[in-house]
This record gives C-alpha cells, structure tokens and sequence, in this order.
C-alpha cells in the first residue's frame, strides 16, 4: 500500500500575509510543518500542493531543501490541485494536511493512517475536530474516493476545499457512497485548543509556545503549556473553527461544467 502525504501550501493569505513563511526561531512555520510530517512512520512520500501565485517560489524552496517535491496548481480550485498533486503518484492512501498547522504530530497521523490501514472497508478517516485541538487535523482516504469527488463535485464549497464532497456523502455524516469514520482524541476532550495559523493572534501564540518549548514535542505538551499559561491560550480563544469553510457555504454555487 502506497500512502502519499499532500499538504496544502498557498502564498497569499487575506488575514495574516505569508502567514507560513513566518519564521520563530530562525525556522519557518513550514518548515516545521514539513519535518513533524516527514517523522510519520506510516507516510511513503510527502508532497506540497501549491499554487502558481509569485510568492510561490518561496514555498518551493523551503520544500526543496527537504527534499519535498511541489505541485502548482489552482488558486481557487483546491480539489484540483491536490487531485493533480496526488495523481501522478497514483497512491493507495492519500492523507490531507494544511500547512498552518506547524504542530501536526507525528504519533496522531501514523494512529490514523494506521486505522485505515487495519480497516480497508473505510474509504475516509479522520481525526475528530471537537475533541483534537485545532491544528492537529489529520484526513487519510482513498485515493479511488479522492479521484470520484474530483470528477463529481460541482459545488464551489466543494472545489475551494479538497474534502467537502467526501464529507457529506460519507457514512459518518449520514450518506452513502463513502464509508466514512471520525476518531476522538484518545486523550479526552480538547476541542478549545487551537495551534493553527490564521491570523496575528494565532502567530503570537505559535510564538509563544515554540519560544519555550522548541519544535520537537509531542502535541500534548504544548496543550499542557496552554492549560498552564492561561494568558497564552487566550491570545486566540475567540476564534472559530473553520472560518474559511463556513464563508464558501454563504458564498455556494454549482459550477457549470
């Protein structure tokens, strides 16, 4: 079984610019996104799915010298650009990350990878976004259900973002042509939590946390950082889960074809 890992990288951001090239101690958010994904024992190769904007060549770089192949594709049509990322490949498993969020863990994705490794009926698994912080999100599925949401999927709530088709027709969330499965956090409930990047709060946090605890640290000791340091966890507490999705909803249309 062949398990590709594709992460999605794009230049322009509208609340916090370049927001991955930020650097916290000499090292760039991406690179340290990279490197926690490349520890997963689980993952055969990792790629970066990016856009064919300017900034992109800085992406690039910092991919090459990990020894990261790059994929530039669609600005707006995500599902695009991670299907051609992944296509040439032609993986078994495919596993989605986004490149803002720097602390994805190692362990969280080989657990993952591995369920749908010992359980081939599922065609999507994930981690649970109400009980894993925000940041740590993990999306492992076939790549024969990747390849039907890419030919069928004409919403633009479901080009703009890569798992939206497989979401809503998978088991899980009550359809039916995937079979589809959420896994809660083994660690109990930290939903609350969130080491993403989207906006300067959440880089001042980022900042913060790294600044003491450096970059190799499994995902439970920068939580227990914040449950310490109640002034840090509150830098960016206010904000929601899945902004961006939720505006492409308000915002659906049927692409015509």
């Amino acid at each position: 079984m062949k398990v590709l890992a594709i992460t999605q990288a794009r230049y322009g951001s509208t609340r916090l610019p370049a927001k991955i090239l930020k650097e916290v101690n000499g090292v760039t958010l991406l690179e340290t996104h990279l490197r926690r994904i490349l520890k997963a024992k689980t993952i055969d190769k990792v790629k970066v799915a990016t856009t064919d904007e300017e900034g992109s060549k800085y992406i690039i770089n910092v991919a090459k010298k990990l020894g990261v192949e790059c994929f530039q594709g669609s600005v707006d049509d995500v599902l695009s650009r991670f299907y051609y990322t992944a296509e040439p490949e032609r993986p078994d498993i495919v596993v989605r990350f986004t490149s803002d969020c720097p602390l994805v863990d190692p362990e969280i994705i080989d657990m993952t990878v591995q369920y749908m490794l010992d359980h081939p009926e599922y065609d999507f698994v994930a981690t649970d976004s109400t009980t894993f912080p925000d940041g740590l999100g993990t999306e492992v599925c076939k790549f024969s259900a990747l390849e039907k949401a890419f030919r069928e999927a004409n919403l633009t709530s479901e080009r703009e973002h890569v798992m939206p088709f497989i979401w809503k027709n998978g088991t899980a969330k009550g359809g039916s042509i995937f079979k589809s499965i959420y896994m809660h956090c083994p660690a109990g409930d930290y939903g609350k939590y969130r080491i993403t990047i989207d906006t300067p709060q959440d880089f001042e946090l980022i900042s913060r946390v790294i600044g003491e605890l450096g970059t190799e640290l499994g995902w439970k000791a920068y939580i227990d950082y914040l449950t310490e340091h109640k002034d840090v966890f509150a830098l960016n507490d206010m904000f929601d889960r899945n902004e961006g999705y939720a505006k492409s909803l308000n915002n659906d249309k049927v692409i015509k074809k």
